[in-house]
């Protein structure tokens, strides 16, 4: 690293977009300070859970033992219409029952364990870009100003982002037109509604939570956001529940009440010059279907060893483009999805014929898949262009290997987020291809156990986010191997 700069990268919000970055940094060996206004965690839970498709990611890093025994959801819905997710191989709804405040806890203690520098209590208030570097001012949390340099920033500070604005990077969208409360409340005695249930005045969901606590959600039919809707009270979220329900909760005791609507917006560029944005700093939406938390997620992981290769100059010039480039769509899919789901969710008789639209298209099992498909993410596909093998750009799903040192289960060959080579015909010419970047890229040489997606190939190539860069049904394909190594990894090492 350069002397004259603080870091690498400075990442601004310590939420679970922001650790994840961070520990991805890390593995990729750029030094990280993450600066978040907050002196500590919050302890509040909007998410409760993640994606398959996260949960995978987490896999792919050794996470996810620290999250105790999982439990996944086969049952979801699609504006509140519910159906299987497992129609579609590998999908389900998600792992739920996990707190927010959890998800964050186990990030930051491994983003600390790599080595990333996290200071709380320090607020962003300005950025100054030059051709080189990025000047950062922070005010500390005694009220000092303090300026830090890195090559790059990242806003990863939520929907209001300062890193956006001062970034001057365009949010347009849409506002919120539907106001939606949220509370976690004990002793309310209200029954559990995990797939929502309609009402004449509105919506309630009821989740249950650790140690007895009911997650509550609830909106009130043409309740539209006011200036003090960022600042609820358990009153207004018991007077709502009784306009809707008829039900009695105001002697309930609530750990935390907060509120959101279905505003949606995306960043026009998640890149300018040294800032880039990932999370809810890139993208907001309603939060149908639990899926921002764990877009953000995938947006770190996505950036992270792209980011790491770029100030450790070992990625070629176009690598870090290929964020915006990949991320944007899929961002922009997000928010399409959850604005059809807001269509049904909170209209009232006048949707009806929009719901039963849904009740028969999602009976048909393609529609299942599609949709399960979109809002598990195991579904994402990043255009490599029209001469790639059908597989690039798509995950590798799970898989466990025959090799000679015995079985390798695939996201564990992930966990140190380098490049991944799998030759599964024991082909010595290709594995000789890959000499010069042995740095970035594990080989491992072995053969399926189970039929699946991998059958017919002979060698495949892995980006340290899971994603397929290259394969091969042919024995010898050396040519096209290298394009893609120079692609992806940039040029080799010299001997």
């Amino acid at each position: 690293m350069d002397h004259t700069l603080d870091a690498d990268v400075i990442v601004i919000g310590a939420g679970p977009t922001g650790l994840m970055l961070a520990g991805e940094l890390r593995l990729g060996r750029a030094s990280v300070i993450v600066a978040e206004q907050l002196t500590k965690p919050t302890g509040q839970s909007r998410a409760l859970g993640f994606t398959a498709r996260t949960l995978e990611t987490f896999d792919q890093r050794g996470l996810t033992p620290r999250f105790g025994g999982l439990e996944t959801s086969a049952m979801g819905h699609f504006g509140s219409v519910p159906f299987d997710y497992t129609i579609l191989e590998g999908a389900h709804f998600g792992a739920r029952g996990i707190p927010q405040s959890t998800t964050e806890a186990i990030l930051e203690q491994w983003a600390l364990e790599l080595g990333a520098d996290i200071r709380r209590g320090h607020t962003f208030t300005a950025l100054d870009q030059a051709d080189d570097h990025v000047t950062v001012t922070l005010t500390t949390p005694d009220g000092t100003p303090r300026h830090l340099r890195a090559r790059f920033v990242v806003g990863a500070d939520g929907a209001r982002s300062p890193v956006r604005k001062a970034a001057r990077i365009d949010f347009p969208g849409t506002g919120g037109t539907q106001l939606m409360y949220l509370a976690d409340v004990a002793d309310s005695g209200v029954r559990l509604r995990p797939l929502g249930e309609r009402l004449p005045g509105g919506l309630v969901q009821v989740f249950p939570m650790p140690e007895g606590i009911a997650r509550i959600i609830l909106s009130v039919h043409g309740t539209h956001p006011t200036p003090d809707s960022d600042t609820p009270h358990y009153t207004d979220v018991a007077r709502a529940w009784h306009q809707v329900t008829g039900e009695d909760i105001s002697h309930g005791n609530a750990l935390w009440v907060s509120s959101f609507t279905d505003a949606t917006r995306q960043a026009t560029h998640y890149r300018n010059h040294r800032v880039l944005l990932a999370g809810d700093a890139a993208h907001i939406h309603l939060p149908a279907g639990g899926q921002g938390m764990s877009t953000g997620i995938q947006d770190a992981v996505n950036l992270g060893w792209k980011l790491a290769a770029t100030v450790q100059h070992r990625a070629p010039h176009h690598l870090l483009d290929t964020y915006h480039s990949e991320r944007h769509p899929v961002g922009a899919r997000l928010l399409s999805n959850t604005r059809a789901q807001g269509m049904a969710l909170f209209g009232g008789d006048e949707t009806q014929a929009l719901r039963d639209l849904y009740t028969e298209l999602i009976a048909l099992d393609d529609v299942k898949r599609h949709l399960a498909g979109a809002v598990s993410h195991l579904d994402i596909h990043y255009d490599m262009g029209e001469n790639a093998h059908p597989l690039a750009g798509h995950r590798l799903p799970p898989h466990t290997l025959t090799t000679l040192t015995g079985p390798q289960h695939t996201p564990d060959l992930l966990h140190h987020a380098q490049g991944l080579f799998l030759d599964l015909t024991d082909n010595h010419e290709l594995r000789t291809t890959l000499t010069g970047w042995k740095d970035r890229i594990t080989t491992h040489t072995g053969t399926p156990t189970t039929p699946g997606p991998l059958d017919n190939l002979t060698a495949l190539l892995i980006r340290p986010d899971g994603y397929i860069a290259w394969a091969t049904e042919t024995d010898d394909n050396p040519t096209t191997l290298t394009h893609a190594l120079h692609h992806w990894f940039g040029n080799p090492t010299t001997p």
